[in-house]
């Protein structure tokens, strides 16, 4: 929330790349704003239990904003590809109407793509164990509970995960491809170092949040274990939410000077 006010309040943060800084911030604070509440209220209770409604609830809405940032990462990829590659075209090629028009997507990509997978997970019957050997209502935990055949549910999530994190982190690759391409054709070694700058906190973001993540739900069942899985979650769900402002303010210094202005410091401080 920090980022997103600083973004608001310093007019020199109102681009293009700091606009979907801030969507990717307001994904992540619903995104934790999911898990952690119902998290904290299972340290402190001697009965840990979530009801129906709320499993499927936290399960869909951890979904989409998921699946949101994966889209959203996705796209700041594409507009660091624009800003470097054509930085002259760069104002005209991600003009406000584009910029609004890729966030509206990705947040609707995630809302869309979650109501299929949570229609496909919950009309499958729990009719023994309900006991979930998880922190959250995930579908790789639920499945383990479930009753009757799960092929139909396995498959949809399989298929999601082609367009929600196959598509996404192919279309990151190749822009960062196209990035390195571009940024070796720069002839200055002070321009390459900052233009490589500019793209290395949102691809230590990109390998964090797409490497825990595909570990979980693009590995063999055979290999699949619930502590595993837990293990994994934390790491998507707990620490990569708290190291992205981090990594966003610490190794940017546009950020550092907006926070310094905000606290009424000296800028060159």
């Amino acid at each position: 929330m920090l980022i997103v006010l600083l973004i608001l309040r310093d007019s020199r943060l109102r681009t293009p790349m700091y606009f979907f800084l801030t969507n990717l911030s307001c994904i992540e604070v619903c995104y934790t704003s999911c898990v952690f509440p119902q998290m904290l209220v299972h340290f402190l209770a001697e009965r840990k239990s979530i009801s129906y409604s709320c499993c499927v609830i936290q399960f869909y809405t951890s979904l989409s904003f998921g699946i949101a940032e994966c889209y959203i990462l996705s796209v700041m990829a594409y507009d660091r590809y624009v800003a470097i590659r054509d930085p002259l075209r760069y104002s005209v090629t991600m003009n406000w109407g584009i910029c609004g028009m890729l966030a509206a997507v990705s947040w609707l990509g995630g809302f869309i793509f979650s109501s299929v997978d949570t229609i496909a997970t919950f009309q499958l019957s729990f009719c023994h164990n309900n006991a979930i050997n998880h922190f959250l209502c995930e579908m790789p935990a639920l499945l383990h509970l479930s009753c009757t055949d799960t092929t139909h549910a396995e498959l949809v999530m399989h298929v999601l995960c082609i367009f929600t994190l196959l598509f996404p982190i192919t279309f990151i690759i190749l822009s960062y491809v196209h990035i390195i391409i571009a940024v070796l054709r720069i002839h200055s070694a002070q321009g390459r170092r900052k233009a490589f700058s500019t793209c290395s906190s949102h691809l230590l973001v990109v390998t964090l949040f797409f490497g825990t993540i595909m570990s979980l739900y693009l590995k063999p069942k055979s290999l699949s274990s619930p502590e595993y899985n837990k293990i994994v979650s934390v790491f998507y769900e707990v620490f990569t939410p708290a190291l992205n402002p981090l990594i966003y303010s610490l190794r940017n210094k546009e950020v550092k000077m907006a926070l310094r202005k905000l606290l009424g410091k000296p800028e060159s401080a």
